[in-house]
Order: structure tokens, then C-alpha cells, then sequence
């Protein structure tokens, strides 16, 4: 019998789906553990998408994208994130999670390392042994802010090393990279003559300091950006995305997208120019929706002495609750889940440093949100009775 390459085994899967899948077999379940916008997709953004449909703009595009698109996020890119591209340096992709298997792709050889932030993305660790290249975990610590600290990298680094991983807003976290912190990790990258990946897909959803693109502080050409309308634009099903490369990268960039996905869906290009160029009063609203929620959520956990870090972005709670998951959040997530019939996401999906943590999307109504957390175990108080069985 032919067996399957010896390295996609070790391919782990996603705790974030596994929760998921167990979710949609039961009835009544609080969701947060998917970060699923629960905004609507603006009218303006469908109808674009419906205009295409209907006449029939269902052929194959340029690898890169249609034109007027491409266009769109050169101007967006100088706007909002200080970056001066050309339209050869945007490559559409199917949402972020094609941005960055494409950059990895390009980047890692068998057997490279790639250092990546633990907590992290599953996808950080999942698409290197794909490629059968090694995700090297960076850990980050709740006594430094969860945020990566340039000793720790040193010490990680090794010949193999070829790409630095960074995700700012931070998901599962929350935690956003301050330009300082960007430029000491660019200095690292350059003595270590690494590529930096950036993994931006919630740019528009940074509370406290403004977001800033770790591409526009670079300028020896080694940043690759992955960026997303999924959570901006609440159009996660609609998989459009972006990867914004370093100059000079066209001719190979058309070729590995020919070679994986030939294009992005076009109608769902067109209702991407109607995302970027259209009103961004519903960017606004759900900016405030998000934020107003988090407010609540962490007023509750305050109320029940529940520990949580504090979010300067997205619209992820990451809270403790070490005291009641015995070790393994995992299987206490699952059960949490059949007893209380809230579905959450367990920190160690993230990676070992999040063990004893969970991720809680905010993005939910605010009765949702604020019920799921009620249901917590809060410190040195029993739970509350299940509402499931097991």
C-alpha cells in the first residue's frame, strides 16, 4: 500500500477545530471559540459581489489578481501602513492562511527553522511541518507582557534558522508590537540574516497605540506581510486575502500561485475593491462593538477575580484558568464545553506556553459573551452546575 509523505504525520492538528467539531454536534452551545466576526458583511460589499455574479465575472484572473484590485491595496497600503509598493509586489491569496503557507513555501527548505511566537497562530506551527521544514516556538511569558524578548531569540537561533514569525495585533493574545520593539526585532533578523514574516490580519483592530507594519521600518528588503479582509470586513468565508512581498519577487510569485491556486476567486475580488475603496463606517462600528465588549468581559472577570491579560488588540480575551483546568486545558476545554455548553478555545492549541489559558472571542452578542464568562470557574468557588452531560 503507498503511504503518504513520513512528514505529514507529524503535521498536528488544531485544537481550535477539534472544539469546533465537537460544538456543532451539540445544541444550545455559546460560541467563542472561533474567531467568527458576528457583524453582517456590509450591503455595499455583497452587492459588488452579487454585480459580479451576475454578469457572469467568474473567468480566471491574472495569478496575482484583477488590476483594479491590486490598485486598491497599493493605495490602502500607503495610507494606512507607511508602505510604498508597486501593484507587482501584492499577490491576492485565499484569505491569510494561503499568505503565509506561500511565503513559508518560498522561504523553507526540508529540515530549515522557522522561529515562531509561542503563543501562537496553529497555522505557524502547522504549515512549517507541512513543508517538512522545524517551527522553532519562541515562548512568551506573562511576566514579560507575553511579548517576544531579543535574549530569548539569541539563544534560539541557530544555522538552520531562516525566517522570523511575528503576529501583531497577537492572536491568540491580544498583545500589539510597539515600533521600538519592531525595529530591535529587525536588528535581530539582519544579524542573523533571517526573513521576517508578518502576520497582520488584524491591523484595523489595535486599541491602545497604533498599529504599525513591521515592512515600513524595513530597508534591506527581507519582510514578507501577510494581511486579510476576513476579520476587517467580516468576510471570512469569502477568502480573500493578500501577501504584500519584497520587490523583485513577480516572476516566481506567478509561479507558485499558478501552481497552487491559479487565482483567487473573482467574485470575491470584485467585493474585495468594494471592501477597500467603499465605506469604512462599518469597519468603525464593529471597531466599537469589539471594544465595548472586551470592556464588559473584563469588568466581569474582575468582578469574579478571574486573572486575564489585558487586550491592546483584536477582539481575543486570553484568560487563566489554571486553577480548574488540572493541567491539561485541552481536555478541560472539552468538558467545560459538554457540562456548560460554552465552547472555547484552550490555550495549549497555541502552543505550550498556553497551557492553562484559554482564548474567548469577544466578537459575539454581548449577552453571549457575557453568559459564556458567568459560566467560568472563577478561583476558589465550584462551578457552576453543568447545563450538559458528558
Amino acid at each position: 500500500m503507498p503511504q503518504l509523505a513520513p512528514h505529514i504525520p507529524q503535521v498536528p492538528g488544531s485544537g481550535i477545530r477539534r472544539i469546533y467539531l465537537i460544538a456543532s454536534e451539540l445544541d444550545d452551545v455559546i460560541s467563542l471559540g472561533v474567531g467568527e466576526p458576528d457583524v453582517p458583511v456590509a450591503a455595499h460589499i455583497g452587492e459588488a459581489a452579487k454585480r459580479a455574479w451576475d454578469a457572469d465575472q467568474t473567468d480566471y484572473t491574472d495569478n496575482g489578481g484583477i488590476a483594479p484590485l491590486r490598485a486598491a491595496l497599493v493605495e490602502k497600503l500607503a495610507r494606512e501602513n507607511r508602505l510604498h509598493v508597486t501593484p507587482q509586489q501584492v499577490w491576492v491569496t485565499i484569505g491569510a492562511t494561503q499568505a503565509l503557507h506561500q511565503a513559508m513555501h518560498l522561504l523553507l527548505s526540508a529540515g530549515d527553522e522557522v522561529l515562531i511566537p509561542d503563543p501562537g497562530y496553529t497555522t505557524f506551527t502547522m504549515t512549517p511541518r507541512m513543508l517538512d521544514a522545524v517551527p522553532v516556538p519562541y515562548p512568551l511569558h506573562p511576566d514579560h507582557g507575553f511579548l517576544p524578548e531579543i535574549a530569548q531569540l539569541e539563544q534560539l537561533v541557530s544555522e538552520r534558522t531562516k525566517v522570523l514569525v511575528i503576529n501583531s495585533p497577537s492572536n491568540p493574545l491580544g498583545t500589539v508590537l510597539s515600533e521600538e520593539r519592531m525595529r530591535e526585532l529587525l536588528a535581530f533578523a539582519r544579524r542573523h540574516d533571517l526573513w521576517i514574516l508578518s502576520d497582520e490580519v488584524y491591523e484595523y483592530f489595535a486599541w491602545d497605540e497604533p498599529h504599525v507594519s513591521i515592512a515600513s521600518l524595513d530597508d534591506d528588503d527581507r519582510v514578507f506581510t501577510a494581511f486579510s479582509l476576513s476579520k476587517t470586513y467580516a468576510m471570512t468565508g469569502i477568502r480573500i486575502g493578500y501577501l504584500v512581498t519584497p520587490p523583485g519577487m513577480a516572476e516566481v510569485m506567478r509561479t507558485v500561485q499558478e501552481t497552487t491556486i491559479s487565482c483567487a476567486s473573482t467574485p470575491g475580488q470584485y467585493a474585495a475593491i468594494a471592501a477597500v475603496t467603499g465605506s469604512q463606517a462599518p469597519v468603525a462600528e464593529a471597531r466599537e462593538h469589539y471594544r465595548s465588549n472586551l470592556t464588559a468581559a473584563m469588568a466581569l472577570l474582575d468582578d469574579r477575580g478571574i486573572r486575564y491579560l489585558v487586550p491592546h488588540g483584536t477582539f481575543y480575551l486570553w484568560v487563566d484558568v489554571s486553577h480548574a483546568s488540572g493541567g491539561d486545558v485541552a481536555e478541560w476545554a472539552v468538558r467545560f464545553l459538554m457540562e456548560q455548553r460554552v465552547a472555547i478555545a484552550p490555550g495549549s492549541a497555541f502552543g505550550r506556553s498556553g497551557e492553562g489559558w484559554i482564548r474567548v472571542c469577544a466578537a459575539a452578542t454581548r449577552e453571549d459573551l457575557l453568559e459564556g464568562l458567568r459560566r467560568l470557574p472563577a478561583p476558589g468557588h465550584p462551578a457552576a452546575p453543568p447545563r450538559g452531560t458528558i
